[in-house]
């Protein structure tokens, strides 16, 4: 069996395998989206495949929606060429349940695929099309949380950014340049409302996209590309909700993939990108999920509540999203991600018999995250966290590694540890904490890039890992006295970890742990029980 339209034909086979099949005509809900788009989304990965487009795909098996999703990316096109184009867009979802068994889907509610290529004239053109269309309700992202970045950790635009601003809106590069881009060409346009919706995982993303994509289009007008009225379109018919979304979605693994070609799936092998994306044209996650978003879409939108996302107000949308980015599951990720690569780990399930890392992420979340988190109300924080700790994170059939966690921590250690930092420094209690300065010191002695028996390991890609390493270098495992105030500027930057540490006075601490965390060879496990 091959993942196709033609091969969807083929029913009885797919029964099977025991894999479902869209409950829809996949081709006649292609023909419509092209007639009149509703929804655009900006991340082409995993967590869109395997989640959101699942949201849409279940509207459609239920006669609740009739036109699909239009997926775009921005940054690595080998994804749209080599495993959307080849598959007619189909994705082959697999659900991996604690007990071990497998529930496989053909998802087929992504129904167009589009390179946000500026140099593509034809791909331009259709993206133009598509924001023209006054049916257009939806612009969504999954692009990470440094894909909104337009400024560097000194506060400086980054050189795409201003590359972009200075030539103007007709070939942008950077993801905010080209979706202010095409609001402008919205506006020239029909002038129809939009929301625009991050679904990524960053506090206040939606704010986060406002106010980037409104920085590019006030410096256009500024240069004369736009005249004032652009700038009020936004503010007046574009809305920016926020959002929450949780769902563990873990490289393609090999068994799953042994699994597929055992049932009689074929070409189910993973590729590596050029820019380093792990990608599949089937997608492994984990049952449990969770989308929270602010109810503000000017121009309406799919009954995404019957679909199991959690419409309500911005305030619960923030409450629901500080608890589980900066208490319940994302510092626990984090801390794990670093720890288990220099004590390792290749996957997140075996990090969890660990004595000393279970520990770690119980600290890290009982004792001190839940007693400043507050309450969403739609979600119980304690139950959330006990779902995580119990069953989520030791999961054994969730192939998820420390290591494709480790991705870019240095953009999300103020957001998964900053929020509660600063909640307990305002209480002046930030020399109560340990495990969080405890998980900050991990992060400084992983990027050492030597392991606990100081053997060499790789550091995950991270933007500022070539910068935060200069900074450390000259520090010799073994020889805490090489630290001297080499920590300083890193730990008193607050674009990396959302307040000054040193002011706060959680630097000694960090500076502490991490050089007893350099001591020598096994330094790592002995600091974890000595604290623990």
């Amino acid at each position: 069996m091959k993942l196709n339209i033609s091969a969807l034909n083929d029913k009885s086979a797919w029964a099977s395998a025991g894999v479902r099949l869209p409950q829809f005509d996949v081709p006649e809900v292609a023909k419509r989206t092209d007639e009149s788009p509703i929804w655009l989304h900006f991340g082409a990965g995993n967590i869109f495949r395997g989640f959101v487009g699942s949201i849409q795909q279940r509207l459609l098996n239920q006669g609740l929606s009739d036109c699909g999703i239009i997926a775009a990316d921005t940054f690595d096109y080998e994804i749209i060429d080599k495993i959307y184009k080849p598959f007619d867009n189909l994705t082959l979802n697999v659900s991996l349940n604690p007990d071990g068994s497998t529930d496989c889907e053909i998802l087929g509610s992504v129904v167009g695929a589009l390179k946000a290529d500026c140099t593509d004239e034809s791909q331009m053109s259709e993206f133009r099309r598509i924001f023209a269309a006054p049916s257009l309700q939806m612009v969504s992202f999954t692009i990470t949380e440094k894909g909104y970045a337009i400024r560097n950790t000194s506060g400086e635009l980054l050189p795409t950014v201003k590359s972009d601003i200075e030539n103007g809106p007709e070939q942008p590069h950077h993801a905010m340049s080209f979706v202010a881009a095409m609001l402008l060409h919205r506006f020239k346009t029909c002038k129809s409302p939009l929301a625009v919706v991050s679904m990524d995982n960053c506090s206040h993303n939606g704010e986060k996209l406002k106010n980037a994509v409104c920085e590019v289009a006030s410096a256009w007008v500024k240069k004369g590309f736009a005249g004032r009225e652009y700038l009020d379109y936004i503010e007046d018919n574009v809305s920016f909700p926020w959002s929450m979304i949780d769902k563990i979605t873990p490289r393609p693994a090999k068994p799953v993939e042994e699994k597929l070609s055992k049932i009689g799936v074929e070409n189910m092998s993973p590729i590596i990108t050029s820019k380093g994306t792990y990608i599949a044209p089937f997608v492994n996650a984990e049952k449990p999920e969770y989308l929270v978003i602010e109810d503000d879409f000017p121009n309406g939108r799919p009954p995404l509540e019957r679909a199991g996302v959690y419409l309500t107000d911005r305030d619960t949308v923030n409450k629901t999203e500080r608890m589980k980015v900066t208490t319940c599951l994302n510092p626990l990720h984090t801390a794990l991600a670093v720890y288990g690569c220099m004590l390792g780990y290749t996957l997140i399930c075996d990090e969890m018999k660990d004595a000393e890392l279970v520990k770690l992420i119980k600290k890290l979340g009982y004792d001190e995250g839940l007693p400043v988190v507050t309450d969403p109300g739609i979600i119980s924080p304690k139950a959330f966290i006990d779902e995580v700790v119990n069953e989520r994170l030791p999961n054994p059939f969730m192939p998820d590694a420390p290591q494709r966690i480790a991705t870019d921590t240095s953009q999300k250690v103020g957001i998964r540890f900053g929020e509660t930092i600063k909640s307990y420094a305002a209480a002046g209690r930030a020399a109560d904490l340990t495990a969080i300065p405890l998980a900050i010191a991990g992060w400084l002695r992983y990027l050492l890039a030597v392991d606990d028996d100081l053997q060499p390991i790789e550091v995950s890609s991270d933007p500022l890992k070539d910068e935060l390493q200069a900074k450390l270098r000259g520090i010799e495992i073994g020889r805490p006295e090489t630290v001297g105030d080499k920590l300083i500027p890193i730990l008193e930057n607050a674009n990396i970890f959302g307040s000054d540490l040193v002011e706060n006075g959680l630097s000694g601490k960090i500076e502490g742990y991490f050089k007893e965390l350099i001591a020598g060879k096994g330094a790592v496990r002995k600091t974890l029980k000595k604290y623990l």
